[in-house]
């Protein structure tokens, strides 16, 4: 008998090989949700419409979608809910609130507060009177604020019409001054009244002047003497005095101005009571020794006092006015007198003669 030799299954080893595999087979990854395939799926036909779109096709789109952005943000910027309803004014003490609101309104009624130009709001606002610099921002929805910073009068001005007016450090024309103002120690004259820059430029140093000058005289207690101060010439100061020197002009120069106000002071204090006294007119200081004008018809000046010199025109009081005219009359009323010799006989001819000496001059 044949022995019998049973092979051993091949089927066994793969059938555990399969289910091996059919096991491994069974884990596969969890499928996305249905919402993140529908996107990407939007996404890859997106794309695959914008590749086959030419470039002019692109074009349009991108336009039509800028369109509807400007259209959007028109129709949100003009609605009334952007309308100005509010407007917070500060910093004004002597410029107007109402006229402030009222060009704000006025810039910013047809824009509304969201398109408004702030820049052209703030120029406009600085043209006003008083105003120096004006700060505008938004209050959304519907608010603007405007805070002011004034202009701070520094000097009155005598115009050639005799107006009173104030004016800044930049030389700006503020307002007229008014009775319940409080009144300068003196006013400036001189100011020159064309509209140019260069002429700014000139009445700003004028300004600067005069401050320095209200300072400095302030300060040594020579402003109460003074009425006006003309800086027409800033290389010929001169200054008008007040009360019983009205009619006396000091000319200073163009520098020491402080100093030399004080010692023509001194020397019109130690004239006063002399017989030249009431016929002073002005005082030049510019030069090394003070120079004193009087009126006409004034007595001849004091031996060792300072020079003097005869003004062609009399600018006194009425009452020295009043002396000097009699004292003209008086001159050309009075009989001149003529002084004649004696006859003299000359011993070598024997001849007699007269010799009328005569000396027209009216006597004193």
């Amino acid at each position: 008998m044949r022995e019998q030799v049973i092979p051993q299954r091949v089927g066994g080893r793969g059938g555990l090989s399969g289910k091996g595999r059919g096991g491994s087979a069974g884990q596969r990854p969890a499928r996305r949700s249905g919402r993140s395939d529908s996107a990407g799926s939007l996404r890859e036909r997106l794309r695959l419409v914008a590749a086959y779109l030419p470039g002019a096709g692109k074009v349009v789109l991108i336009a039509a979608g800028l369109a509807l952005i400007f259209a959007g943000y028109r129709a949100a910027a003009s609605a009334s809910f952007f309308q100005v309803r509010n407007i917070e004014v500060s910093g004004t003490a002597r410029a107007s609130s109402e006229q402030v609101q009222q060009v704000v309104r006025r810039e910013i009624g047809s824009s509304g507060v969201w398109r408004a130009d702030l820049t052209t709001v703030s120029t406009k606002l600085e043209r006003l009177p008083w105003v120096r610099s004006a700060v505008v921002t938004r209050l959304l929805p519907d608010g603007i604020r405007v805070r002011i910073t004034e202009r701070v009068p520094r000097a009155v001005v005598r115009t050639a019409a005799g107006r009173f007016i104030w004016v800044d450090d930049d030389a700006v024309t503020l307002s007229d001054m008014k009775p319940a103002d409080q009144v300068p120690s003196f006013f400036l004259r001189g100011w020159n009244e064309d509209d140019s820059n260069d002429v700014r430029v000139e009445n700003r140093d004028r300004v600067k002047t005069f401050v320095r000058l209200a300072t400095e005289w302030d300060a040594n207690g020579l402003s109460s003497r003074v009425s006006e101060v003309n800086l027409m010439d800033l290389h010929d100061v001169r200054v008008q005095l007040t009360g019983e020197d009205s009619q006396i002009d000091v000319r200073l120069g163009s520098e020491d101005l402080g100093p030399r106000l004080g010692r023509a002071l001194k020397v019109l204090d130690e004239q006063r009571h002399t017989s030249l006294g009431p016929f002073i007119t002005y005082i030049i200081m510019s030069q090394k020794n003070p120079i004193i004008g009087r009126a006409v018809g004034a007595p001849a000046a004091n031996a060792g006092a300072a020079p003097v010199a005869e003004t062609e025109k009399a600018k006194t009081k009425p009452e020295v006015a009043i002396a000097i005219k009699r004292e003209k009359t008086k001159q050309k009323t009075e009989p001149a007198a003529v002084k004649q010799d004696p006859v003299r006989k000359d011993r070598q001819t024997g001849d007699s003669r007269k010799r009328i000496v005569g000396d027209q001059r009216p006597t004193h």
